[in-house]
C-alpha cells in the first residue's frame, strides 16, 4: 500500500489525528535518537541521510527516511525528499509506505493543536498566524479544528505572501486578513493564539508585546541557532514542550535562555507524556489560568510520525 501527499491528506483528519497524538504520548513507545549519515556525491555537495524510527512492541515499527541531496537545485529537483515506511511490529511484514513530507507536516500542525488543547484559553477566537509558508497552510486549520477561532490574522517577513495566504483562506470561506509588516507588534498584543512557523535565525515575538491569557505556539526553530521568541517571552510565560529531551537539545529558543540563566531546566512545567498522561492538566493547573500566557514549544518526534502513519493506514485498511 502506497499513499501520495493527497491520500494522507484525505486519511489524516485534523480532529483524528490530534486524538491519535493525545494516546500514543499514553503508550509505551521506543523511540531511539535519530541517525544521521553523510553520503559522497560525486560532483555534488555532500548529502544527508536521517532515519527515524520507532516502534510499539508486537504492534507497528514506523521508520522515517529523510534525503538531503543539497545538488539537486543545480537541476530544478527538490533537495529534499522523505517516506516513511510501516511494518508489522509482531512479524515485520512491510504494511504500508506513505509520503513523508505530507505526513510530517500534518502531524506538526496537529501536535500545535493538541498543545492548544491543553493550553490555550477554551474561548480563544482570534488567531495570529506568523509566517506564510508550507506550514501556515496547515495550522490555521489544525487550529480551528480545536479552538473556537472567529479571525484569522497572518503576518510574513514579505507582506505579500500574507497576502495571498490570507486570499486563499477567505476563498476556503475562513475570516483572514494580513497584518501590514509593521503591524506584528499591535496583531501580537490582540491575539488569543498565536502560531509561528517561520526560519527566523532572530527572536520575531517579544514578551513585552503578549496580553495575559495568550497562547504561544512555536513550530520554527528546530536548530539551536533559530529563534523565534525573545527571553522576555520565556521569562514571562508558562512554558511547555513536546518532548523534553528533543527541546532542550535542538531550539535556540530555549537553548539561548537555559544558558543565560533567564530560566531553567525546571520552568519547564510539563510536555505532551505528562499533559496527555493527566499528571499536569495545562492552563488549568496554572495559578491564574485566565491571566497566564502559555508557551509551547515543538520540536517534532518519531513517536509523532508513527502515530500518524498507524491512523492513516487503518483508516485505510477499515475501508479496503
Amino acid at each position: 500500500m502506497y499513499l501520495d501527499a493527497e491520500q494522507v491528506t484525505t486519511r489524516l483528519p485534523w480532529r483524528a489525528l490530534v486524538e491519535a497524538l493525545d494516546d500514543i504520548f499514553t503508550r509505551t513507545v521506543h523511540s531511539p535518537v535519530r541517525h544521521h549519515h553523510h553520503l559522497q556525491v560525486p560532483g555534488d555537495p555532500d548529502a544527508t541521510l536521517l532515519l527515524m524510527p520507532a516502534w510499539i512492541e508486537g504492534q507497528y515499527l514506523g521508520v522515517k527516511q529523510v534525503n538531503v541531496f543539497p545538488g539537486n537545485s543545480d537541476r530544478g529537483m527538490p533537495g529534499l525528499s522523505g517516506h516513511y515506511l510501516l511494518s508489522s511490529a509482531r512479524t515485520g511484514q512491510h504494511l504500508a509506505q506513505f509520503d513523508a513530507n505530507e505526513l510530517t507536516s500534518r502531524r506538526t500542525a496537529a501536535a500545535s493543536a493538541l498543545a492548544a488543547r491543553y493550553l490555550a484559553r477554551e474561548d480563544a477566537s482570534e488567531l495570529l498566524m506568523v509566517g506564510a509558508g508550507r506550514m501556515a497552510r496547515r495550522l490555521v486549520p489544525a487550529h480551528q479544528s480545536m479552538s473556537p477561532i472567529q479571525r484569522v490574522r497572518i503576518w510574513d517577513i514579505r507582506e505579500a505572501s500574507a497576502q495571498a495566504l490570507a486570499k486563499e483562506l477567505r476563498d476556503e470561506g475562513i475570516n483572514a486578513e494580513a497584518v501590514p509588516a509593521d503591524g506584528l507588534a499591535d496583531a501580537a498584543g490582540r491575539a488569543d493564539i498565536i502560531s509561528c512557523a517561520t526560519l527566523s535565525r532572530e527572536p520575531l515575538i517579544k514578551g513585552e508585546w503578549l496580553t495575559p491569557g495568550t497562547h504561544l505556539d512555536l513550530v520554527g526553530s528546530f536548530t539551536p541557532f533559530m529563534r523565534e521568541a525573545d527571553d522576555e517571552v520565556m521569562r514571562r510565560g508558562s512554558v511547555f514542550v513536546d518532548t523534553r529531551e528533543g527541546a532542550m537539545s535542538e531550539t535556540g529558543d530555549l537553548i539561548d535562555p537555559l544558558k543565560a540563566g533567564v530560566i531553567g531546566e525546571d520552568d519547564i512545567l510539563a510536555d505532551f507524556p505528562d499533559m496527555c498522561g493527566k499528571r499536569h492538566a495545562g492552563r488549568s493547573d496554572l495559578p491564574d489560568p485566565e491571566q497566564a500566557i502559555t508557551v509551547f514549544k515543538s520540536v517534532g518526534a518519531s513517536v509523532e510520525d508513527l502515530a500518524a502513519a498507524i491512523l492513516a493506514y487503518e483508516r485505510c485498511s477499515e475501508t479496503r
